[in-house]
């Protein structure tokens, strides 16, 4: 029997012995044989990108895999049974190859020395037998590594998620390939300072911290903090991450002041909170010189 169609057969056989027992209860009927490759998803937030990826996961099983069970220079769906989905719900660049928001499949080519990861139009294909090159939407250079342990089950992740970009990761057997996955944040400032206009309790704290840690505009997250401060009086929080942020804009009195108010309103925190902003704002005020 083909070795592609496992589930298939699994579906087929679950379906012919549920309809021959009609007194099973709905929820016995709602049993699903486990298929040869089980499904699994990755959801991941990049900024405010969202990346979601639908594959199904083969097993080693004592194989040779790459080279045999798959085959060098063409093209691989990329998991088993269904075409691997992967969506992204913002513009991003995937190996420094532009791709636009949207669902796709994945494909890839896999090389010796450098792999082909495809992004394919979404056309609901099984597997890889109708792939068409025509609808490509980005092809891109990705280089394989060696495993730092064997990986039994075909693994997608999205690993090392930063302020702006991410990691893909294929792994499987003794092969990974990494590819970055990259986001503008600084065209998400129009949205945010949109946001905040017609919030009835704006979110002064969240955008500050969005100014101040994408190094976008350090005197906008300044304002903003003031102004998230003026919502919540005393914060010991927000007086500390003022107290960073004026110091990253040259105002160390500014910073200095920030860090002793935090640090007092520390003295009568719950336990743990005292503790820790003891800690920090005490560090920051030896940094800024007292």
């Amino acid at each position: 029997m083909p070795r592609a169609f496992p589930s298939l057969v699994a579906a087929a056989l679950a379906t012919v012995v549920l309809a021959g027992s009609p007194r099973l209860h709905a929820q016995e009927r709602a049993f699903t044989i486990p298929g040869t490759n089980p499904p699994a998803e990755v959801h991941e937030r990049i900024a405010a990108t969202d990346v979601q990826i639908a594959y199904h996961r083969p097993r080693v099983r004592g194989r040779e895999i790459f080279g045999a069970l798959v085959p060098w220079d063409r093209v691989w769906r990329t998991g088993a049974d269904n075409a691997t989905r992967i969506s992204f719900s913002r513009d991003v660049t995937l190996g420094g190859v532009a791709v636009p928001a949207g669902e796709y499949e994945l494909f890839t080519i896999p090389g010796r020395e450098v792999w082909t990861v495809i992004i394919h139009e979404h056309r609901s294909q099984w597997g890889s037998y109708t792939y068409d090159p025509a609808y490509d939407v980005a092809r891109v250079p990705a280089t394989p590594e060696e495993a730092p342990s064997p990986v039994e089950s075909f693994t997608l992740s999205v690993e090392d998620v930063g302020r702006d970009r991410a990691t893909l990761v294929l792994a499987w057997d003794r092969t990974r390939v990494p590819v970055e996955i990259a986001v503008d944040v600084a065209a998400l400032v129009p949205e945010v300072e949109a946001e905040l206009a017609r919030t009835e309790r704006p979110p002064y704290f969240l955008a500050a911290m969005f100014y101040w840690e994408n190094d976008l505009n350090v005197h906008r997250a300044a304002e903003l903090m003031a102004l998230a401060l003026e919502q919540s009086p005393g914060h010991i929080g927000m007086l500390h991450r003022q107290a960073l942020i004026l110091a990253d804009a040259g105002d160390l009195d500014g910073a200095r002041a920030a860090a002793r108010a935090s640090l007092e309103g520390a003295r009568s925190a719950a336990p743990e909170l005292r503790d820790e902003y003891t800690r920090l704002n005490r560090a920051l005020l030896e940094r800024l010189g007292g």
